[in-house]
């Protein structure tokens, strides 16, 4: 069974690290140097735990594989095939947090068809291609991560009360219209995430909140910004909030967070935010 791997360190934080896996067209970049991958239209250029994606393999005509994220997260991210004429593919990366930054340790197993003849194809080609591959994401990786970890920062607020998450649902622009979000807004220069977050529900809801820590790693936006999410409680458990600048608001139970249509950057944490309420729920 062949097994490649590839190891590197970066300055920037694991977060970052993890919002440059989130990065679908950084993927696609890298897959292109061997296959044409596709991703689910919903997720517009984000990958999401749950995700299958698919693989056209250019040197062979009417190859496809296809795989399914099973997770992305800050400590990295795993996917499987679940189509294609391999018996077994594996991707792993795995994020380790340094006094210096995160080291990223990637590898890729599979094992090929065709007994002997798989095996020589392994030996004078795919090796040669998966390598280069690994090259390739060790390289747009390092560069996407130490990015992300200086773009000014959007943060939201997993907003929890008796086991539901507060979600609001937006009135324009006209292409986002009916589609939901977490509260939040940009962190000013000067203020901490915390304040910044504070400062947004109460603006937006006209509510106070006592901020907490991150959910999930940082999601590269497209107008060069990331969003942040940290978890959040009411000050007042009694105080309703009140959509100021948004079609409506709605508490959402952990069944309910797949039934709505979020923004594609607020679709990501949907598996960390159906976790957040599911441990919400035990304690």
């Amino acid at each position: 069974m062949p097994i490649l791997r590839s190891t590197f360190s970066t300055p920037a934080p694991p977060r970052a690290v993890a919002g440059a896996l989130l990065d679908a067209e950084l993927a696609r970049r890298v897959a292109a140097l061997v296959a044409d991958m596709t991703v689910p239209t919903e997720a517009n250029g984000f990958l999401a735990s749950g995700d299958e994606v698919d693989f056209a393999i250019r040197l062979l005509p009417g190859i496809r594989l296809r795989t399914r994220v099973l997770r992305i997260g800050t400590d990295g991210m795993s996917t499987t095939l679940v189509a294609g004429p391999l018996p077994r593919l594996r991707h792993k990366v795995e994020i380790t947090e340094t006094a210096h930054g995160s080291r990223v340790d990637e590898s890729l197993e599979w094992v090929s068809p065709l007994g002997l003849l798989g095996w020589l194809i392994d030996s004078v080609a795919a090796r040669r291609l998966a390598s280069r591959v690994l090259r390739e994401r060790v390289r747009a990786l390092r560069a996407r991560s130490e990015e992300l970890a200086a773009a000014p920062v959007v943060v939201g607020a997993a907003l929890v009360r008796d086991r539901e998450l507060l979600a609001q649902q937006r009135s324009y622009p006209a292409e986002h219209a009916g589609q939901w979000e977490l509260p939040g807004g940009r962190v000013e220069p000067g203020e901490t995430d915390k304040a910044a977050l504070v400062r947004e529900c109460r603006e937006e809801l006209g509510v106070e909140i006592v901020a907490g820590e991150q959910i999930g790693p940082d999601i590269p936006l497209h107008n060069g910004m990331v969003l942040r999410v940290l978890s959040a409680t009411l000050a007042d458990p009694n105080a309703e909030p009140v959509a100021h600048d948004h079609h409506a608001v709605r508490w959402l139970r952990a069944p309910d967070l797949g039934t709505v249509p979020w923004l594609p950057a607020d679709r990501v944490l949907v598996h960390d935010l159906r976790q957040l309420l599911t441990r919400q729920r035990s304690a």
